[in-house]
Parts: structure tokens; sequence; C-alpha cells
């Protein structure tokens, strides 16, 4: 979602690396699979489209999940995927990815965003109108090892606080989907406000815990959304990150490629030997 915020003025800081968003792909039930990650759509319980990246493999392989906004020699926002993939390294290469956390009219993060340990955009507990004050909102966040976490905001405050969470990457946005395996409360089952969206979430598939980046194929309510996340991908956390013109998703091995300009970028990567 698109919000105009006051003008956040960011340096200059090394390429980052974050992902995905609205995908159209070509044919439904459409599946690439590694031993690592798959992509697929799907056109159950609606028309949606989803990458899952196992989590062992973000702390034992050469896969990465990264946060991208700025590259390195350039103050300005990549704002595309084509951007983001002439910015990479020749021994790089983007599995999949979609926009992060919400953005301002300048496309800098409005919450909480950290790349490689340094803090660009503190954690923003304010209340407020539009998704992300839709409260509790949380943050997706993982350490230098590569854990991947969705924690409810204050919670990961407190975390923050203590000493307890050290983020190597973070992206806030809202409202929450799923927190803690229930559907955030203010949703309404009989909500009539569908629109297109995607999010992540930390999920369990029986043998062992995923990470799920999911776009709806087409406008869903956002207790339709939770669902899915929490009874269908068995996610017992996941995070709302946009919707609308706002979704992005880049996902080539089910030919999904969007075009649109965002902010921050979540993605996986792909890092070859030189």
């Amino acid at each position: 979602m698109f919000m105009r915020r006051l003008v956040f003025v960011a340096p200059v800081i090394p390429l980052l690396a974050l992902i995905i968003s609205a995908c159209q792909p070509n044919s439904a039930n459409k599946t690439d699979t590694t031993t690592a990650w798959s992509c697929q759509s799907k056109d159950s319980p609606f028309s949606y489209s989803a990458c899952q990246i196992n989590a062992d493999a973000l702390q034992n392989s050469n896969y990465s999940l990264q946060l991208f906004w700025q590259p390195s020699n350039n103050a300005e926002p990549l704002l595309t995927f084509d951007n983001l993939l002439t910015a990479l390294p020749e021994n790089q290469t983007l599995s999949f990815a979609m926009n992060a956390g919400m953005y301002n009219d300048s496309y800098a993060p409005i919450g909480y965003t950290v790349v490689e340990g340094e803090e660009i955009k503190s954690l923003n507990l304010k209340e407020g109108g539009g998704n992300f004050h839709l409260l509790p909102n949380g943050v997706v966040w993982w350490d230098q090892a590569g854990k991947v976490q969705i924690t409810e905001s204050k919670s990961l405050s407190e975390q923050l606080n203590n000493g307890t969470a050290a983020p190597w990457y973070a992206s806030q946005s809202g409202p929450m989907l799923v927190i803690d395996n229930e559907i955030h409360p203010q949703f309404n089952p009989d909500s009539t406000s569908a629109k297109f969206r995607n999010g992540i979430g930390v999920c369990s598939d029986g043998d062992g815990s995923t990470v799920q980046f999911v776009n709806s194929n087409q406008p869903v309510t956002f207790y339709q959304f939770a669902t899915l996340f929490k009874d269908d991908l068995g996610c017992p956390n996941a995070l709302f990150l946009d919707g609308g013109i706002a979704s992005s998703f880049y996902a080539p091995s089910i030919e999904s490629h969007d075009k649109k300009d965002m902010g921050v970028i979540i993605g996986v990567v792909e890092t070859r030997n030189k």
C-alpha cells in the first residue's frame, strides 16, 4: 500500500536485499523445484502464487535471504526487480523476491529496517490509520546465522531492549496476519473488502520449517489471506507486506516478473563460487 509520509533521507549504504510481490503466472498449478526451494501457482482456496525455501537452507548453504533498497554507489532506491538484477554481482542469482515493508512517497521504509546490522529506520510503535497501523503489526527479521522470525512489534521492542534479539536484516510492516497460530483479532470473517495482497510466513510442512512468500492473484480479504497462511500453509506467524498496486512479485521459475516501482525488496539469493 502506498502511504504518504514525511520524506526519509537515507544515507548511502551497501546493496541491500529484501523480497516478493504481485505475480501473474501464465498457467495454474505450475511448479519448479530445487533441493532448497520451490515456487508454484495454485487455484485453491483462491488463486495465488507462492515461493518457499527450507529454513535450513538459509543457514547451511549458498542461499541467503536479503533486503535490497539502494545500490552501493547510489543514494537512489533500486525501485524495480530489473534494477536489482543489474546491480547483483556476477556470481549471484536472484531466485525469487517481492516487495518488503511499506514505504513513503520517496520509496523509503516507514517501519523498522535493518540491513547487515545497521538500523536504517527505527521501530515504529505509533498508532495511526492505514494497514500499517492496524495493530498488532510486526517485523520479519533474521539474525546473522540466517534464522528467520516474524515477531509482533511490541514483543520485538522488548527483545531489543533486553538484548535477546540481534537482527542482521529486518523489515516492519502491518498488520500481522497470524500471531502465535491465531488470526489477527481485528479481521472480520464476513468482510467484503477484497484486494490483491502479499505476505510472508514462517511455517511448518511436517518435514521442518519453511519460509513462505505468498502473493494473491485475485482480490481477497484479510481474513481469507490469513486463513491461507494458518490453515493451508501451517504458519503460526505471518505478516502482511502490502497490497493493491503496491504488491510486486518476482519468480522466474513460474514466469512471474512484475515491473512496478517499490521500496525495499526482500529476496532469496544464490551465491556461486567464483
